[in-house]
């Protein structure tokens, strides 16, 4: 029986939901919970039914082709085909191989451990560098939540972020998805089960961040959160349902809690961006905001633009303005910075758009994953907004 592909989403959803899933099924489940949320999501357009021969990913200055919407009539195998066959998406100067086998540089004195977390939510591993600047009791922790087909290593490299860590003196946490627990190892941002406190994803990488606070000695204000798409979204949840462990969180690439519910919500909220403030889900809004630095790309075609504003909406409510706003460019690269102040003047979130900015980390490194070397350094600007909110140190 043929289907649109929207149909197919839908009959694909509810075999989901039902006991008896066949292998074929399953499979489908996997493959779109890789696609859909990060790198690992290939451009729709490559779900034309039409053959094409390979092409060079669009470099990041070019504006993104504009996608068309899938025919009609067209089995469900038929889909299961071209999505297993679709290949990741590239974006920036960084644009090789996903999750490559990389180790950050480790400086003398420094250390770049292994470790692994144990929980009733589930298991993790995870790297931890500690800096030969502050060994025994750095000045702050950094949650580090990698994209998807990323691994903490090439996470590390990409953002330079250990690099800035030794330079402040700081631990930074890289834990590791895998891919038992999503197809591409993306953090599951979409289901309602790992959008709430004490249950799934969130009460783990609390979890790991309540431990890494105690062995190091510090304090919630001196404690991060930050992400890239997929990871970019986990952080977004952390800071909503944990801002007594986190006291501020950077988000790249990213969407809203409550952007999406499941599968086809998902794909729907990085098309053309999720529902405000979380409405679809029944999630409020925070009655105290942590503090946020956004990044996004204007012409990400993987995770829409549109979603940074969402982000902004569901922190302050749609009808919040800027009290600054501050154009520049840097290393070629225009961007737009929007700063949002609460009632005491306290600067509560960054809004930076940097235009033709892929899905990519801005200002990263060549060595790494999804980055862009050009326009601002997300990694630097987000900590300055970190450590700008710390006690004096």
């Amino acid at each position: 029986m043929t289907r649109s592909f929207a149909a197919a989403m839908r009959r694909a959803n509810r075999m989901m939901r039902s006991a008896g899933m066949t292998q074929a099924t399953r499979s489908f489940q996997q493959t779109m919970a890789g696609l859909m949320v990060d790198s690992a999501l290939a451009p729709l357009a490559a779900l034309q039914p039409k053959k094409a021969k390979p092409r060079k990913a669009t470099p990041l200055k070019a504006k993104p082709a504009r996608t068309k919407a899938p025919k009609a009539g067209r089995t469900l195998g038929t889909v299961l085909k071209q999505l297993r066959a679709a290949q990741p998406q590239r974006s920036g100067s960084g644009g090789g191989t996903t999750g490559r086998t990389v180790t950050p540089r480790t400086p003398d004195g420094a250390q770049y451990l292994s470790r692994r977390h144990h929980t009733t939510a589930g298991t993790r591993s995870y790297r931890l560098y500690l800096p030969a600047s502050q060994p025994k009791r750095p000045k702050g922790l950094i949650l580090m939540l990698h994209g998807c087909n990323q691994t903490p290593d090439d996470f590390a490299v990409g953002t330079h972020m250990n690099v800035l860590a030794e330079k402040h003196g700081l631990a930074i946490a890289y834990p590791a998805q895998t891919s038992g627990n999503n197809a591409a190892a993306c953090w599951n941002w979409f289901r309602p089960g790992d959008q709430k406190r004490g249950a799934g994803e969130p009460a783990l990488l609390a979890s790991l961040t309540r431990k890494l606070t105690r062995e190091l000695g510090l304090e919630r204000d001196a404690v991060f959160v930050a992400g890239l798409s997929a990871g970019g979204a986990m952080a977004a949840i952390l800071a909503d349902v944990y801002p007594d462990v986190f006291s501020a969180a950077g988000v790249h690439s990213g969407l809203a809690r409550g952007a999406a519910r499941d599968v086809l919500s998902a794909m729907s909220a990085m098309r053309s961006g999720g529902a405000s403030g979380g409405a679809a889900t029944g999630i409020a809004a925070p009655s105290k905001p942590l503090r946020r630095i956004v990044f996004h790309g204007d012409s990400d075609s993987t995770v829409h633009p549109s979603n940074a504003a969402m982000i902004v909406a569901g922190v302050l409510g749609g009808e919040a303005a800027p009290t600054k706003v501050t154009s520049r460019s840097v290393r070629g690269r225009s961007y737009t910075r929007s700063d949002f102040a609460g009632r005491d003047g306290t600067v509560l979130l960054e809004l930076w758009m940097v235009e033709a900015g892929g899905h990519a980390w801005s200002g990263g490194r060549a060595a790494g994953s999804y980055t862009d070397g050009k326009g601002p350094d997300a990694s630097v600007q987000m900590i300055r907004f970190f450590l700008a909110g710390s006690p004096a140190q």
